[in-house]
């Protein structure tokens, strides 16, 4: 055997070595095959120039076989060509196509089924998604003017299945209708609201049913949020006719915008100027989020295919706010909002009318009437729980992330 093959053949083994570790890391990662490539080139490359500045005899080797080492069966005689189509990676599922064809996004806007090119229809910025019961049809009908006349584009989500009660308001025929029975807005979102599909409007308002918007003006509210440069924000409670769950989230009649509160929270917690995580700073409630187009890209990706409730995700919004939570995220006091608190999903036993029908029909026996909103308060306690079971593991187990906070 000749000697210097024998020294040499070490260094194929690093090289070796080195696409066995890529590999590993392809499937540890989830790396894209484009990615991965790339990667694998520049070890070879790496490898091949440590193995021809020890060997010039090999340089004609590493020409000949390393394009088909590396699976690209590039020829010398085409590197001009081959260098005109260097151009990043196409979207997964879409290689075999030519790039101009491509299309990786799409919108919700509504086509006409003829003439589509020659008719002009408005372009909405922004988007209203709103889990909707017919219960709420009148104050659903005020919210949806106010955002119509705003210019955006409406998106129904039908939890009770009652599309066709919806026909006789003058939008109806103007607004995407979605259709699930006792399905959350955080299951719709997650399944009709994909960043790709949302990507052309500039902010996601998700909110619930039960808003009071008389004080609200969508205009003015856009206005402060890009002037305060908050990615994700909400507008204030009416302290006065509103249901507050958390405090952050009441209004202050002397500011535009509050980033954090001060005040005894309960239980010897207290918010004060040295708070830099929620409650006290950097958090909106999810009744009544608006994402900006990035962070919601980002948000999409946390919530969680099967913990429709989201309790918890709130916590973790700032992990999306495009920069520091305690400055991106904010509530918005100079137009602010409503909250009734109404029962939307799932119904509360009514023993009043039972009892009304017992004393009208007294030798009929009255079957219980199950609390299914207590049921589903227990269902959001423990979805709860499975999420920051899966935050913390999930930090575990990434040694390639590290807490901004």
């Amino acid at each position: 055997m000749n000697i210097k093959a024998v020294h040499i053949y070490p260094h194929f083994l690093s090289i070796r070595k080195n696409e066995e570790i890529l590999l590993s890391a392809l499937k540890r990662k989830g790396l894209s095959l484009c990615n991965f490539v790339l990667l694998l080139s520049a070890a070879f490359l790496i490898g091949g120039a440590f193995v021809t500045n020890d060997y010039p005899q090999l340089s004609s080797f590493r020409r000949t076989y390393s394009p088909k080492i590396l699976g690209l069966h590039t020829v010398n005689s085409q590197h001009n060509v081959t260098s005109q189509c260097e151009t990043p990676c196409k979207p997964r599922g879409s290689e075999t196509l030519p790039r101009g064809i491509v299309s990786s996004t799409s919108d919700l806007k509504l086509r006409p089924l003829w003439d589509s090119h020659n008719t002009k229809s408005s372009n909405s910025t922004n988007l209203l998604a709103i889990p909707v019961g017919i219960r709420q049809k009148d104050n659903v009908d005020k919210i949806v003017k106010k955002f119509l006349s705003s210019d955006f584009l409406v998106m129904l989500f039908h939890y009770d299945g009652n599309v066709d009660g919806w026909r006789d308001t003058e939008w109806s025929d103007h607004a995407i209708h979605v259709s699930a029975i006792n399905q959350t807005k955080w299951w719709f979102a997650k399944r009709f609201l994909h960043p790709d599909i949302v990507s052309e409007y500039a902010y996601i308002f998700l909110w619930d049913e039960d808003l009071g918007v008389e004080n609200f003006h969508v205009g003015r509210y856009l206005s402060i949020v890009k002037e305060e440069g908050l990615e994700i924000s909400q507008p204030a409670l009416d302290p006065n006719k509103s249901e507050i769950h958390h405090q952050i989230t009441e209004r202050d009649r002397k500011s535009k915008v509050h980033r954090r509160i001060f005040r005894e929270m309960g239980g010897g917690f207290t918010c004060n100027e040295n708070s830099t995580s929620p409650p006290c700073t950097g958090w909106v409630e999810i009744m009544a989020p608006v994402f900006s187009r990035a962070s919601w890209r980002c948000v999409w990706h946390m919530i969680q295919n099967d913990l429709t409730h989201a309790w918890g995700l709130d916590y973790q919004l700032g992990y999306c706010a495009q920069g520091d939570r305690m400055k991106k995220i904010g509530v918005v006091d100079s137009e602010y909002i409503v909250h009734s608190g109404s029962v939307t999903l799932g119904s509360v036993a009514n023993h009043e009318a039972m009892g009304k029908t017992v004393q009208s029909t007294s030798h009929q026996s009255v079957p219980d009437q199950p609390d299914t909103r207590s049921l589903i308060r227990n269902e959001s306690f423990a979805q709860w729980r499975i999420f920051l079971h899966r935050w913390r593991k999930s930090i575990e187990e990434d040694h390639c992330w590290t807490d901004p906070y």
